[in-house]
């Protein structure tokens, strides 16, 4: 029977993922899902490509991913950060970012996505509209999946652990952040995502065999809260001028 790790938002964190990736194989993991949004961030982008290739993991591509190889030269002069990620990686990591798949069906049962099924830009599960993620109703979510019917479906992007059962008996997972617990956006409405831990997050899915018919009696779905060094990505975000990300990590608040 095959153990799913399921991971996301990494944001160029090698600490977190090295401890998220041994705590997964202290649970008896043998296959781990990347949700996207691996290399970007001001930690350690080249490190967490090259540890990512140790896993062989299923992997789909994030709004981030695509970001890094679209740049164009004035985003890269505006944006510190983006220059040190295009100069430490060098080009075999954008071919590896661009051959990504958007989404994946991953088995029978697990279809898996970025953001939705149709953008890698909006959160399928929350509605951040009064500046905070509130999840969104039952048909919303729905209507978003656009008639992917797979019984489990997985997603990212948000940085918020969710486990959120559809009237349709789908269940949706986001794993939350491997890399960063908290961050502040301004679009599509000014917004701050905080889990309130510098704890990474991550998921677990193991399927019974011969379960009941409903989804959430054939699955064990498992949440999981792992510490690291959090010092260590603090120092790589201090050394990059990135005050923002020292409190997020350090925090899990923006």
């Amino acid at each position: 029977m095959t153990k799913f790790a399921v991971l996301s938002d990494i944001h160029s964190n090698v600490f977190a993922l090295d401890a998220v990736v041994n705590h997964a194989k202290s649970q008896g993991v043998t296959q781990f899902i990347n949700l996207g949004d691996i290399l970007y961030g001001p930690i350690a982008p080249k490190e967490t490509y090259q540890y990512l290739f140790t896993l062989n993991a299923i992997t789909i591509s994030g709004n981030q991913d695509r970001q890094i190889y679209q740049a164009t030269p004035e985003e890269i002069e505006s944006n510190p950060t983006m220059a040190f990620i295009l100069d430490e990686l060098g080009q075999a990591p954008l071919e590896w970012m661009k051959q990504l798949p958007f989404d994946l069906q991953i088995t029978n049962d697990i279809y898996a996505c970025h953001g939705t099924p149709t953008s890698d830009l909006v959160y399928l599960l929350d509605n951040i509209e009064s500046g905070k993620p509130e999840v969104r109703a039952d048909q919303e979510i729905i209507a978003l999946l656009g008639g992917i019917s797979s019984p489990m479906i997985l997603c990212g992007h948000t940085h918020m652990p969710r486990c959120v059962e559809l009237s349709t008996g789908q269940m949706v997972i986001n794993p939350g952040s491997v890399g960063l617990q908290a961050y502040r956006d301004e679009e599509p409405v000014i917004h701050a995502m905080q889990n309130y831990s510098s704890q990474a997050s991550y998921v677990t899915l193991s399927k019974h065999i011969g379960g009941e018919r409903h989804v959430g009696d054939k699955w064990d779905i498992a949440f999981h809260r792992v510490s690291y060094d959090v010092s260590q990505a603090i120092d790589a975000a201090q050394q990059r001028g990135r005050t923002d990300w020292v409190q997020c990590l350090r925090t899990g608040r923006c």
